[in-house]
């Protein structure tokens, strides 16, 4: 059985990685089409061995699409999601838009799938933050084990997070600063080039950010009510790849080892933890792999059920693209019929 699929934003960072997701999984498609606004239209995107020629959003009929995979902003999707869903697609959005509304699913396959099953509501199921996508990964197989009370997370988020503006930022800047031309920032709120940016989204009326409230609201919305999360995201000069030093409390004891071995275990999860020179994964180990990697897990001392970890995973896949296609893959295969 074959399914008509839709990218919507197909020219931008994590479009692109969607339909080149939707190639080497060999999701089941009859039809791929990429989507973006008028000002694209024509541009090329690559699918496979193929090259799809962007259409106007603004103008395609979606009647007969069966999946929307929409990556193109809050506002955009506020707008054409609904209209989407009422001609009969399912849209699986990867913008902030809908992960909060109690109507709309928030999935991480690995975590929650079962939710996956409510989103005939709105014929809507959101994707969550990147950095909270990973991190979630992570925690679900030690909260099943030891109950995670309380997350400390400090995020180490690339550029790519910002979109392609943000790429291109930090490489005129980092040009700059070898040839002396002048230091430009229109992107970010400070230069980025060689420097890290404690400030991802805007400020709200606490002192966080909304990218820190993010990470707690979707954690508990998608792991457990009761968890308690306080995060501080950092922008750093890395294209692409985030990373997260986390400490997290439990309510029952959990060793090391047995973090270890759950971990290794887990689904979407890859255990490297050698207490060595290059024992661990970085950012640049990361990029094109669908796995969310861990390393440096040890006990927290200051806590009577702690651990600390270091978790790294690349943005624009399990982040976004691949969460989004690993969610429309269990809506074929458990929850959507296909018309004789």
């Amino acid at each position: 059985m074959s399914w008509k699929i839709a990218v919507v934003g197909a020219t931008g960072n994590v479009g692109r990685e969607m339909l080149n997701i939707l190639s080497e999984r060999q999701f089941p498609a009859s039809e791929v089409v990429a989507l973006a606004s008028r000002r694209s239209v024509g541009r090329d995107a690559v699918y496979g061995d193929k090259t799809l020629k962007c259409k106007d959003l603004a103008t395609y009929d979606f009647r007969g699409t069966d999946i929307v995979l929409m990556s193109a902003g809050a506002t955009v999707s506020g707008e054409w999601s609904p209209k989407i869903a009422a001609q009969g697609a399912v849209v699986i959005d990867n913008s902030s838009k809908w992960r909060m509304d109690p109507d709309v699913p928030l999935v991480v396959p690995e975590v929650n799938p079962g939710a996956i099953a409510k989103f005939g509501k709105k014929n809507i199921i959101a994707n969550p933050n990147c950095s909270t996508a990973q991190m979630v990964v992570a925690l679900k197989p030690l909260h099943d084990a030891a109950k995670v009370k309380r997350v400390v997370v400090a995020t180490y988020q690339s550029v790519s997070g910002a979109g392609k503006d943000g790429m291109d930022e930090l490489f005129t800047q980092t040009r700059a600063v070898f040839v002396t031309d002048p230091m430009v920032t229109n992107k970010f709120t400070k230069q980025i080039a060689f420097n890290v940016i404690p400030h991802i989204d805007d400020f709200m009326d606490d002192g966080s950010t909304k990218e820190e409230w993010k990470m707690g609201v979707e954690t508990r919305k998608i792991l457990d009510p009761d968890i308690k999360v306080v995060a501080t995201c950092v922008r750093v000069p890395v294209f692409v790849g985030h990373s997260e030093a986390l400490t997290v409390e439990f309510e029952r004891p959990i060793s090391e080892a047995q973090a270890r071995n759950l971990l290794r275990e887990a689904p979407g999860c890859m255990v490297v933890d050698k207490r060595e020179d290059g024992g661990y994964v970085t950012p640049v180990e990361c990029v094109g792999d669908y796995a969310t990697f861990i390393s440096r897990i040890r006990k927290d001392p200051t806590v009577e059920h702690g651990l600390s970890m270091w978790i790294v995973s690349d943005n624009l896949r399990k982040g976004a693209a691949l969460n989004a296609i690993q969610i429309a893959e269990i809506l074929i295969s458990r929850h959507l019929k296909k018309a004789a």
